[in-house]
């Protein structure tokens, strides 16, 4: 399914519904309030229903007779919509969501890569090496560097002359530019060029075999960063509830 493009009001309505069902103000199975909800985003009852439709077609909420418009469980939702994956990020992934996109992309990439080693032609090659290129000229800026990753990771998927894989992009793009920004925004990061140039020569010199063990290393080296700037969060959020919980104990204390 591809992905959802909206804009101006309509879009706007879309991405705040999809918000609070990402965050959690909506849970599995809750009924939305429509005349509320309309109320509350300040639009016509015809933009919020074109805006539902857009969820539903999503899986993330349904309608049925006497039970009204509700959130439908997670295990309905299309978690390969890049609209889906997009929200999800946003609203803060966890863990075991990562895990799964990178094993995903572990699953697919290497072989990706052999199919283009084997099947790539001159103008997709130029493709690989103008994405490189924009990579090793956007180092440190965040959203030049996720550009150029995303980039090369989509005219790989092209090189590899399978229609169905190439379709893949709407789920992984989606996936890896929100890994990419906030991986590329934390310091310490490893510099991505060396192996993603690692991987288009090998694809240059017709070796499947050596660009799948290159993409191999690359996703390595993309869990490792991953894992460390997750850690990094995730020690910043128990010191700022530790934080909190010692301000509102002394603040008991002095009642």
């Amino acid at each position: 399914m591809a992905s959802y493009s909206g804009r101006g009001l309509h879009g706007q309505t879309v991405e705040a519904v999809a918000n609070m069902i990402f965050t959690g103000e909506f849970s599995d199975e809750d009924c939305i309030d429509i005349a509320g909800l309309q109320d509350r985003l300040g639009v016509s009852s015809t933009a919020l229903r074109e805006a539902l439709k857009v969820l539903a077609a999503k899986g993330l909420i349904s309608a049925r007779p006497k039970r009204g418009t509700f959130v439908r469980p997670r295990a309905d939702w299309n978690l390969l919509d890049g609209d889906v994956i997009r929200w999800k990020f946003a609203a803060g992934p966890d863990d075991a969501f990562l895990h799964d996109l990178h094993e995903i992309r572990c699953i697919i990439e290497p072989s990706v890569a052999g199919l283009a080693a084997r099947r790539r032609d001159a103008a997709q090659l130029a493709a690989l090496q103008k994405a490189l290129e924009r990579m090793d000229r956007a180092r440190g800026n965040v959203d030049a560097t996720t550009a150029a990753d995303l980039e090369f990771h989509r005219a790989l998927l092209v090189a590899s002359g399978n229609e169905l894989l190439i379709r893949m992009d709407v789920m992984m793009g989606a996936g890896l530019a929100s890994r990419d920004a906030l991986v590329h925004s934390a310091a310490g990061t490893a510099d991505a060029v060396p192996s993603h140039r690692a991987v288009l020569e090998a694809i240059r010199a017709g070796d499947a075999g050596a660009a799948e063990e290159a993409m191999r290393a690359l996703l390595l080296q993309s869990w490792r960063d991953l894992d460390r700037v997750r850690g990094e969060h995730r020690v910043h959020d128990e010191h700022r509830v530790n934080t909190r919980t010692e301000r509102e104990d002394r603040g008991r204390e002095q009642e």
